[in-house]
């Protein structure tokens, strides 16, 4: 097995910020007057924006959706300096590039969100290409946003590796069959991702990084 590109979600895999959503959406339904709990919201985090709504409020029209987008937003920037690299993610993307391995981030983010990413991340000159919410018309866990990024690192399904925090990363991996690697650093827990589809699970981007010989081998880790 040869790896060429490894594609990276960013939320909760990369960067601590799932959190950060989980109250941006918690302060954006209070004020649409339709309070959700928080763990609900977690275990909604990763999918397609529509898709989280539908699953947490129901059917709605397009201007209350449109509204409780645009709040979540508007809550998620105000904590945007609270962003944080996780521990190696920055040296993880490097040292994949170096092994002159692509590296794709494949994001559910809106392009504004995954600029606020990227410059958390600090890790430009690492990233072959990247994509977003805004590529696609259904984002995660539909295999779009995948697909999309494996035509910009130039591989084939067989040739490249997923990483991500959720179960619905681990579903769109499944869908676009490309392996996927999980971490546990957006909060779902091994098990769950193993269950979705996950060969192998890791703590945090610096576990991967530390385990990066036998992930690129194929061997399996859990």
């Amino acid at each position: 097995m040869t790896i060429s590109a490894v594609l990276f979600d960013v939320d909760g895999t990369l960067v601590d910020s799932n959190f950060l959503h989980v109250d941006a959406w918690s302060r954006a339904f209070a004020e649409m007057g339709t309070p959700v709990d928080s763990w609900r919201i977690h275990r909604s985090i990763g999918q397609d924006s529509a898709q989280l709504l539908d699953s947490l409020v129901g059917d709605r029209d397009e201007e209350w959706i449109q509204r409780a987008k645009d709040l979540h937003s508007q809550h998620y920037r105000e904590q945007s300096g609270r962003l944080r690299a996780f521990e190696h993610a920055g040296d993880l993307l490097r040292e994949l590039a170096s092994r002159g391995i692509r590296v794709v981030l494949a994001t559910s983010a809106p392009e504004d969100e995954l600029k606020l990413l990227m410059e958390t991340l600090d890790a430009d000159d690492a990233i072959h290409a990247t994509t977003n919410a805004d590529d696609v018309e259904t984002a995660k866990p539909e295999p779009g946003l995948i697909e999309v990024a494996l035509q910009r690192s130039g591989v084939g399904p067989s040739d490249a590796l997923f990483v991500g925090d959720s179960t619905w990363d681990m579903m769109a991996a499944a869908r676009a069959h490309v392996r996927a690697a999980g971490v546990l650093s957006g909060g779902v827990g091994p098990s769950e991702l193993l269950e979705a589809g996950a060969v192998s699970v890791f703590d945090d981007p610096a576990d991967l990084l530390a385990r990066i010989d036998g992930v690129l081998s194929g061997r399996r880790s859990a």
